[in-house]
């Protein structure tokens, strides 16, 4: 772990129980004996320091997992696609209230003039089913004309409805607006290298990332089956602003260890306590979310679990304000400011609802309830 920014420590020492740690290596290795996942890693931070970090099965056919993995994070990916915005508007680059057309003037094409920046980010947008074509992944001009062709299917702001492959192509146009740089290297050089990170965390994968990138899979009669137009060397390299990100488990819960501390990773200050408390905050309250079908709590990139009878990912057993985010299927991360631990759970195979969701609150509620 040459460079990680986290020092190690123990379970124990870090105020967490083992038996219930181990509930959950069983769990995910009982998963990997049916056949749910080939693969999958976790790790556990408290108080700035790494506490747990395991590997499970394998990362493609023949080939088995290691530390090293990166794993694909889908959703998860909206989160970093969060933080240079949020490094952008501490900076001044605008204001989340700021419309989108203000800076990204060709934006305001079909309808769209009145959509502010904190609309897109919490998913009130009212574009929620529009999509890139692939053509946009390499060729920025192209992505930037569809962006700004993306039609309205709701007033902005009168519905919430999860923005899962339009919302964040929209911020990595803006991001590419205001810093003349491709999103993925504004990414990579304002988020991830700050924090230590560029070996385990990438958003377009270089020659070390395609090395250690695990398969994606989905299931298929019998078991499960490799996920072809995710494991594609054109779809890794492209680095998709919301689901395309890879990282390892250790690498996320550093992501979400700076949160907690306020901004700050291994001596590295990347934003300020005001910033965040902004950022990660509940601005669609209660309103059911039409994407999850519940309310999602959503904040300027995660949300939170707040005081609703349940909450997708996150664990019932969570404290209101914890926060994080998903991967559509396969992932989620999270982190409880109350506790001060942040858990990162990834697995290379995306499998819908119900069984998903269900997995979800056992493995967040084993590490919930292994905090003392």
């Amino acid at each position: 772990m040459s460079g990680y920014p986290l020092p190690a420590t123990t379970l124990d020492e870090a105020g967490l129980r083992p038996g219930q740690v181990e509930r959950l290596h069983a769990l995910i290795e009982g998963h990997i004996a049916v056949g749910r996942y080939p693969g999958a890693q976790i790790a556990i931070a408290r108080h700035g320091k790494l506490a747990h970090f395991k590997t499970f099965g394998a990362a493609a056919a023949g080939r088995a997992a290691t530390d090293e993995s990166l794993w694909l994070l889908f959703s998860n990916t909206k989160v970093i696609a969060a933080a240079a915005c949020w490094i952008l508007a501490e900076q001044g680059a605008f204001r989340f209230t700021d419309r989108m057309a203000d800076h990204v003037p060709e934006f305001a094409r079909n309808g769209k003039s009145e959509v502010t920046i904190m609309q897109v980010i919490t998913h009130t947008g009212g574009f929620p089913s529009a999509e890139m074509p692939q053509a946009g992944w390499e060729d920025h001009a192209k992505m930037r004309e569809a962006v700004c062709n993306f039609s309205l299917e709701f007033t902005p702001g009168a519905r919430l409805h999860y923005h899962g492959a339009s919302a964040h192509w929209a911020l990595a146009v803006l991001i590419e607006q205001v810093t003349g740089q491709d999103f993925r290297t504004y990414l990579r050089e304002a988020v991830i290298a700050p924090m230590g990170l560029v070996r385990e965390m990438q958003v377009g994968l270089d020659a070390h990332g395609m090395a250690h990138a695990v398969d994606m899979h989905e299931p298929k009669e019998g078991g499960v089956a490799p996920l072809a137009d995710r494991n594609t060397e054109a779809f890794r390299k492209a680095g998709i602003p919301g689901g395309g990100g890879y990282a390892t488990a250790r690498a996320m819960v550093a992501f979400y260890q700076m949160m907690l501390a306020g901004g700050t990773i291994g001596g590295a200050r990347l934003l300020g306590p005001r910033t965040l408390a902004y950022a990660i905050r509940n601005w669609t309250g209660d309103m059911i979310d039409h994407g999850m079908n519940q309310p999602m709590h959503r904040g300027l990139g995660p949300h939170l679990r707040g005081t609703t009878a349940g909450i997708r990912g996150l664990g019932s057993f969570a404290s209101p304000g914890t926060f994080g985010h998903g991967g559509a299927g396969n992932s989620y991360c999270w982190a409880d400011p109350d506790s001060g631990v942040s858990f990162a759970y990834l697995t290379n195979c995306r499998i819908p609802d119900p069984w998903h969701s269900q997995r979800l609150d056992l493995v967040s509620n084993f590490v919930h309830s292994a905090i003392i």
